[in-house]
């Protein structure tokens, strides 16, 4: 988008910023661009209390979903709704730039320390960056390129496979419509795959489509799967559709007319793709499931031709390479005396001498000396110091390197985040949790710290005085108090070569 709105420079100097949540800035481009029409900004009180009595705006408009903002409630704080210099907001992307002004008109309470607020937006700037901006157009401009008649849509949130295309191809011509398809490229698909990715897997398709239009839409999954429809079929409308394709989770509920495909089968016979009751069992073979595909690139197998066109399998195999040449954070986790970073050292050395791996260390006193100097160990320190090593181990994973971490990371919600943030750059992560009991860690106690935690001379201990949430996430649970360091480092070894992230090495005579 672009013919942002240049802001008055008193505005820009007094106005506060804030940085919306992902799925905010998706609403808010959404907004912005005209695709949530008739809304023009993020919902009021009014409107959120109407539409979860009647489905409706308040001012009577059926509308499917709720589109809000958060803030902390140090920024509402300093918002004044009676002086038009304060009630403004200036609202920007993840790097900072300014991307819309939010007219404050509406402020409430919600839980603890957070405030709703409510108001129109207005672009600023020149509509952001970012990969295949030239498809990210506006409802109006899709219309306008669109044929007159009917617009079979098709919401690609995942790679078409030839299953997919023959089901869309199979509506698009019993309807007679121009097909037009939109990428969702708000977050990773279900499978976890890149938005940059997905839109490169569908236009690898495009020769096998019908005559088609391809543009990207910043839609976000709320994760409840009727809200995702509604909203999805709505925001399909806008952009012109007037059959929307299902992809198992649409609901009609206003807006295209839903098409629910029957479930197609491979003829062997002939090699096409039929009506999977049409095919007779012996010569019939059925889609593969997401799991079996991520099995076979995992395990560096090609994908079968008669399943996936050779260019969308070519863009697959290029985004999600054999684990053995994939980014893998390693993380472990376990009270301090453990043995943790003993045993990710061992590793390290182990791995580095095979030369198949670069690999990086990511010592947690290294890093509280390195990275997170001047933090102390509250809990939310505690949680900055572990997610800046999982962010640091994601960027070190998404180029296809090693990472080992090795902090104590009490908490099971930092834990996730340094998860979800190695999966999101595309990499593995294997959770192992080092469980040797406490009373183990306090005999060892090389830095006194049990010693002067117990005497009361250090708050705060994990272990002690802070409590350790054991992992129920963990791929590999180790207790060095029954094994030697060797013996661990060899368990690690042996899940990560069963596990397909390192090669099987044959053991010297």
């Amino acid at each position: 988008m672009s013919n942002g709105w240049v802001l008055p420079d008193e505005v820009l100097r007094e106005a506060p910023a804030y940085t919306p949540r992902p799925h905010e800035l998706a609403d808010l481009e959404l907004l912005l661009s005209g695709a949530y029409a008739p809304l023009s900004g993020f919902m009021s009180r009014a409107d959120l209390t109407s539409l979860t009595r009647r489905g409706r705006l308040a001012d009577g408009t059926p509308w499917p979903v709720p589109v809000t903002l958060q803030v902390p409630a140090g920024v509402a704080s300093d918002l004044e709704l009676g002086d038009p210099l304060r009630r403004a907001l200036v609202l920007t992307d993840t790097e900072g730039a300014p991307v819309a002004l939010m007219e404050i008109q509406d402020v409430w309470s919600g839980r603890e320390g957070v405030a709703g607020l409510g108001g129109p937006v207005r672009a600023l700037g020149d509509g952001g960056h970012g990969p295949f901006q030239r498809l990210r157009r506006t409802p109006d401009e899709v219309r306008a390129l669109l044929p007159p008649g009917r617009v079979l849509g098709v919401i690609a949130d995942r790679p078409l496979h030839r299953p997919q295309l023959a089901q869309i191809a199979h509506a698009a011509r019993t309807l007679a419509a121009h097909l037009l398809v939109l990428i969702p490229t708000a977050g990773p698909t279900p499978d976890g795959l890149p938005p940059e990715v997905l839109v490169r897997t569908v236009f690898a398709a495009r020769d096998r489509m019908p005559p088609a239009t391809l543009i990207t839409v910043p839609l976000a999954r709320r994760g409840d799967e009727i809200t995702d429809a509604l909203l999805r079929a709505r925001v399909a409308a806008a952009y012109g559709v007037t059959h929307l394709l299902s992809t198992g989770e649409m609901l009609s509920g206003g807006g295209p007319r839903v098409l629910v495909p029957r479930e197609l089968a491979y003829d062997n016979r002939d090699g096409q793709w039929r009506w999977r009751d049409d095919i007779p069992p012996p010569v019939r073979r059925l889609a593969l499931r997401s799991e079996e595909i991520d099995d076979l690139l995992d395990r560096g197998f090609p994908l079968p031709e008669w399943h996936t066109p050779p260019a969308v399998a070519k863009e697959l195999a290029r985004a999600r390479p054999p684990r053995r040449h994939r980014g893998l954070v390693v993380f472990f986790t376990g009270l301090s005396g453990s043995g943790k970073s003993t045993i990710a050292r061992g590793l390290a050395d182990v791995l580095r001498e095979s030369g198949d791996r670069t690999v990086t260390l990511l010592d947690g006193d290294v890093v509280r000396r390195e990275l997170s100097a001047g933090l102390g160990f509250s809990k939310a320190d505690r949680d900055l110091n572990v997610r800046r090593i999982g962010w640091v181990a994601a960027e070190v994973a998404r180029h296809r390197g090693m990472a080992l971490c090795c902090p104590i990371a009490p908490y099971a919600r930092a834990r996730r985040t340094a998860r979800e943030m190695a999966l999101a750059a595309g990499a593995g992560f294997v959770l192992v949790h080092v469980a040797t009991p406490i009373e183990v860690c306090e005999r060892r106690d090389r830095k006194g710290l049990y010693a002067r935690a117990r005497a009361g001379l250090l708050p705060g201990m994990t272990g002690v005085d802070d409590p350790y949430e054991a992992p129920t996430d963990a791929e590999l649970v180790l207790d060095t108090s029954d094994m030697t360091v060797d013996e661990a480092i060899q368990r690690v070894l042996v899940h990560l070569t069963d596990t397909g992230w390192v090669e099987p090495r044959l053991q010297p005579a």
